[in-house]
């Protein structure tokens, strides 16, 4: 089988680079153009120097694209979807990792990111691109989008619990989100000026935060409809590099044991090559961490059930460049032809960090 042709338009980020990382080792990949307006015939490897004597592609205008079989979006909020059909015609398949088409309802859209769609026809046409949650509509999709990093970790943790329909929806889901700097992009600003955030521990969004939508609509569909139940979103800033940590807290409607939620979890994820869950008696690393999942495309799942409250406790890591963006894309690509999950995706991530 010869190699399939990609493509990356807004190649210049983290996200970006770290998609052309994984690009260049997956087996079945030929990387043919890497667009950034910003930095047209420039080598890639001068703005990722990791790729040094890895990559000797340079930088394409945007205009410069032409056809391939894929063509991955890493663009800014609001500016794929002012070009999608442009995007569509230059590729058989478009993935792209942007918040513009994650949501399906144009209501919900306009709800939390405050302004109209500009194409709320093609929304229903977009499959959200989480393969363990949407694998068998991915095999036949020609366009999907991304998944926000923070809503990723929380919807893989929390999923099991509302497929299982044990949920007191009745009160309140709470999630709190602690993320590395890495998650705001690589154009700077005040909050990521090194004396600023060094030492940091900021929540930057307690309430309102874009994610909550793609709670609402995932965990919805999982229950069966859409979810009416109250969600407790904050998001904090922490001095990490890389790394989501979500601890949720969901109320359930009746009295459980620790068995009972093993069992839940294991049903759901016994299978899934990307999902660990971590749940030990001793040890540091007894509950998931970010810190060792750097690079790698793996969410860590953990809980613990308070009796007195019906509470359980769920916490979720990944590394959002990768699960919670880039990797998953490949993920996403993985499954939309077929190919085994893990292709490209092996690396375990780095211990000691």
């Amino acid at each position: 089988m010869s190699q399939l042709r990609v493509a990356i338009m807004g190649g210049s980020g983290y996200t970006g680079g770290e998609l052309i990382r994984l690009l260049l080792f997956h087996p079945q990949i030929e990387l043919v153009q890497v667009a950034s307006s910003s930095h047209t015939g420039q080598y890639v490897h001068s703005v990722h120097p990791n790729l040094r004597k890895l990559c000797m592609l340079r930088f394409c205008h945007p205009d410069d694209l032409t056809s391939c079989n894929t063509l991955f979006l890493c663009l800014p909020h609001g500016v794929s979807s002012q070009d999608i059909e442009h995007y569509r015609k230059i590729a058989d398949r478009v993935i792209d990792l942007s918040a513009d088409f994650r949501l399906r309802s144009a209501a919900l859209y306009q709800r939390w990111y405050g302004s109209p769609h500009s194409r709320p026809d093609l929304l229903a046409e977009a499959i959200y691109g989480l393969p363990e949650l949407h694998r068998e509509e991915l095999l036949e999709a020609t366009f999907v989008s991304g998944t926000g990093c923070m809503a990723t970790a929380a919807i893989l943790g929390l999923a099991p619990l509302y497929r299982s329909g044990i949920v007191n929806t009745t009160i309140p889901l709470v999630v709190e989100a602690k993320v590395g700097s890495s998650a705001a992009g690589a154009t700077p600003g005040a909050g990521s000026h090194h004396p600023d955030r060094s030492g940091a521990v900021r929540s930057f969004q307690p309430t309102g935060h874009r994610h909550t939508a793609e709670l609402l609509q995932e965990l919805g569909n999982i229950s069966g409809g859409e979810l009416q139940q109250p969600i407790a979103f904050s998001a904090t800033a922490i001095e990490l590099v890389r790394g989501v940590l979500i601890t949720a807290h969901v109320f359930v409607r009746e009295s459980l044991d620790e068995r009972m939620l093993w069992r839940i979890y294991r049903e759901a994820y016994q299978r899934e090559p990307f999902i660990r869950l971590v749940k030990e008696r001793n040890g540091v690393y007894r509950y998931p961490e970010p810190k060792i999942l750097v690079g790698s495309n793996f969410c860590d799942i953990g809980f613990e059930y308070d009796a007195g409250q019906q509470r359980v406790v769920v916490m979720a890591a990944l590394d959002n460049l990768m699960k919670g963006a880039a990797g998953n894309s490949v993920q996403v690509l993985n499954s939309m032809y077929g190919w085994d999950e893990t292709l490209g995706l092996t690396f375990p991530g780095l211990h000691p960090m």
